[in-house]
């Protein structure tokens, strides 16, 4: 029994974003961000508050948040990698509802990403979770390399639900599990799911999928499958992973639109305005992108003009 209904995450503004080469004119991210939230999105991650030094395509992180102009019911989400990153959001708190913290399953990935064991990233992002509760925002924990490492290989799922585990008894409301580097594939996935829905089912179960080896939709099918309601999703398939070779970005948010609408799920977004604020950020960084749907247009494209 597949549901009825999803939620879809937009992050694109944050994690496609932080992954061109160029970096993108404050303006023109607000403008994007707009459009977005005018497609009947209700979540979308809007920056991080990570050091410039480090990426600097989102050095605008608290322009950004102040300039860009929501309706009503958009829930605006915010990455913090750390403490430090925390007391950076804290500023600006007004400015958005939710917080995304992160950590890698794998040691050695999570060492060379945030220069910290998995011990450590997991005591810190305890207490990153109790300060953001306590602040009343809402808090999604991340946990990539789920399915796969590029440097280890398969990660042991007990050791991913373990850390899931710990990161909602530290109160985060949503625990999303990162495909960070393409290596998934569907019949891990149901696997992963069947057992997550059974042993974390007190909090949002999401999945993160990317498309480098392009299983991405059909790792949707499987998570949907298992009982997931939840996925992130980047718009014209923006985003992705620098380590493997030729890594593509996320699963593009009007492909995953596309194919739930086809499939009689719904999820309260409209394609076709999906599809213009793609061709936008396009037509922004003046290159193709990987969406097939913003290539060959939904499947009643005619019927709707």
């Amino acid at each position: 029994m597949l549901p009825t209904s999803v939620e879809i995450r937009e992050v694109g503004p944050r994690d496609g974003f932080q992954n061109e080469p160029e970096i993108i004119a404050t303006a023109d991210k607000v403008a994007l961000i707009d459009r977005l939230a005018r497609t009947g999105l209700k979540r979308i991650e809007v920056t991080s508050f990570v050091r410039p030094s480090v990426i600097p395509q989102l050095a605008d992180a608290a322009a950004v948040l102040t300039a860009i102009d929501v309706p009503p019911g958009v829930s605006r989400s915010v990455l913090v990698p750390n403490a430090v990153g925390l007391d950076r959001a804290l500023e600006l708190c007004e400015h958005f509802e939710e917080v995304g913290v992160f950590m890698s399953a794998s040691p050695e990935h999570n060492w060379r990403n945030v220069n910290r064991t998995v011990e450590q990233s997991l005591a810190e992002l305890e207490a990153v979770i109790g300060r953001a509760r306590d602040a009343g925002l809402r808090v999604e924990a991340i946990i990539s390399t789920s399915f796969g490492c590029p440097y280890e290989g398969v990660v042991p799922r007990p050791r991913v639900l373990a850390l899931a585990r710990h990161l909602a008894d530290a109160g985060a409301q949503e625990i999303a599990f990162g495909d960070t580097t393409g290596m998934a594939n569907p019949v891990q996935v149901r696997e992963h799911f069947e057992e997550a829905v059974a042993s974390l089912g007190d909090v949002q179960l999401t999945a993160h999928f990317h498309n480098t080896r392009g299983q991405g939709l059909a790792n949707v099918l499987a998570a949907l499958d298992a009982g997931c309601a939840s996925f992130e999703s980047s718009f014209g398939e923006l985003g992705g992973c620098p380590v493997p070779a030729g890594a593509t970005g996320n699963i593009a948010t009007e492909d995953l639109v596309s194919m739930l609408h086809e499939m009689g799920i719904a999820t309260g977004i409209d394609l076709l305005a999906l599809l213009h604020a793609a061709n936008a950020v396009r037509a922004v960084l003046a290159r193709e992108l990987g969406s097939h749907t913003l290539i060959a247009g939904p499947v009643d494209w005619k019927r709707n003009g």
